[in-house]
């Protein structure tokens, strides 16, 4: 692979910058992605434009990739279902009877709460506590932003402290690959030292239970509270407000059981699928796929009892199927372009040039603090944690017997610092779920999000300095 050295920074930068500017994140995409292929086509503009496309028609020849932007679209159509049955209206008064989400608090405990302990998948307790807080919250005047938070830190950050899932199995992998004799256990052992990870959760459960809101996120509560806006003036939600906003069926009746009950088949769904393509190990089951056939079997399911109960006709679930994978076309569009610019900074080696200009000449003790910014440097320009491991565990594992650092914090700093990236990156496929299932504009979650993941992650590097010292 060809080297790029500073410049494979710009197509990133380009992108990142505009978007955060601009607040218009398709077209700084689309520009970070031509200025990409125009440098590695010797910056011949026409070139560029024209292997552009082709890398953006080419997302679709990766199975995964594929099945990723498939299930975006059939989540729109189970929000719908679930909306125009009544199921969701009968969920939210169910909850509110019996008390579990009555005020602000509880209700953000409650988002917290179901979007962590559903770890089978990084993305499904987003998939799960998205669509089901979302209402109790706009009743309740909790902004949209404070959901899209508490669902991104309780996602990826979850999967990497209780790794009973394809991202265990995948980082175990990793290490394997360097050789290290007991990978589980060096996963396992890396766990209490991944502060980010743990801090990132705590600190979103935290501010569930004290309201402690600040910077752009203590702007967005003002405006809910005192105005009423779930959204400020010209924000664009991933999800078309005709799918977030979409009302029950006149007469439909308001039955928690119609809400329940695909959700319910999702999970298990899920779980099966992961048993069944990993032959009986949920932690080598193909998620990408347990996952897209679940949500065609909650569809089926759902589908059918709505006609058994003669709720929905025929024509209405496929009208209200129809209508909602429509509304979650944007977020298909904008993961297909996280993936493309995810492909053009791998081509350049950006990951590879972020983790060389840092990694000689530093003293032993820096080293752990060193390796979570670089990583979480990489993962914030790549939009990826995967990615980001599999370029810095590489680089990261050798040191811990050339140097002689403590196995499990290094490691820990790696995986730490990948999260710590994901979580500020508007190019991170689960920055952009959870933007997409808390139905609000993807730069203001990334905006309200920032000061929190900054803050802990500054907290984090602080602590790695102490350890990298002491142990």
């Amino acid at each position: 692979m060809e080297s790029y050295g500073f410049l494979s920074l710009l197509p990133p930068l380009l992108a990142l910058g505009m978007a955060i500017r601009t607040k218009q994140v398709y077209p700084s995409l689309v520009l970070g992605i031509w200025l990409g292929w125009t440098i590695q086509s010797g910056w011949n503009p026409l070139i560029g434009l024209i292997a552009s496309v082709n890398a953006i028609v080419g997302v679709f020849g990766d199975r995964d990739r594929t099945l990723t932007i498939l299930l975006t679209a059939l989540i729109g159509a189970l929000i719908a279902f679930t909306q125009y049955s009544g199921g969701m209206k009968g969920f939210v008064d169910r909850i509110s009877t019996a008390g579990l989400a009555h005020d602000r608090r509880s209700a953000s405990v409650l988002a917290w709460v179901i979007g962590f302990v559903i770890f089978v998948e990084a993305n499904i307790g987003i998939f799960v506590s998205g669509p089901v807080s979302r209402p109790i919250f706009d009743r309740l005047r909790v902004s949209r932003e404070k959901l899209a938070y508490i669902l991104d830190s309780t996602a990826a950050a979850k999967a990497t402290v209780i790794p009973i899932n394809s991202w265990g199995a995948y980082i175990i992998g990793l290490l394997a690959a360097q050789g290290m004799d007991t990978p589980l256990r060096s996963m396992l052992s890396s766990i209490p030292f991944n502060l980010y990870a743990l801090l990132a959760i705590l600190t979103a459960l935290g501010v569930a239970l004290t309201g402690a809101d600040f910077g752009p996120m203590r702007e967005a509560e003002r405006r809910v509270r005192e105005e009423g806006k779930f959204l400020r003036d010209g924000a664009e939600p991933l999800v078309a407000n005709e799918v977030l906003m979409l009302e029950a069926k006149a007469g439909a009746p308001a039955r928690a059981a119609n809400m329940l009950l695909p959700i319910g088949t999702l999970v298990v769904a899920v779980l099966v699928g992961l048993y069944l393509t990993g032959d009986g190990n949920l932690m080598d089951g193909d998620g990408a796929t347990s996952v897209f056939w679940a949500l065609g079997i909650a569809l089926a399911v759902s589908a059918l009892s709505y006609r058994a109960q003669g709720i929905l006709t025929v024509g209405e679930i496929t009208e209200m199927f129809m209508k909602g994978v429509g509304g979650l076309i944007p977020i298909a569009v904008l993961l297909m372009l996280a993936f493309v610019i995810g492909d053009v900074c791998l081509a350049m080696g950006t990951g590879e040039y972020v983790a060389g200009a840092v990694q000689g000449g530093l003293p032993r003790f820096l080293i752990p603090a060193a390796l979570f910014i670089v990583a979480g440097v990489t993962s914030f320009s790549t939009g990826t944690s995967w990615g980001t491991w599999a370029i810095m565990i590489p680089i990261a594992v050798p040191m811990i017997g050339i140097i002689g650092l403590h196995p499990s914090l290094v490691i820990a700093s790696v995986l730490g610092g990948g999260i710590f990236g994901d979580h500020c990156s508007p190019i991170s496929d689960s920055t952009i779920m959870a933007s997409m299932a808390a139905g609000t504009d993807h730069i203001d979650h990334v905006r309200t999000q920032l000061p929190y993941a900054l803050a802990v992650g500054g907290v984090t590097v602080a602590a790695y300095l102490v350890l990298g010292a002491i142990l």
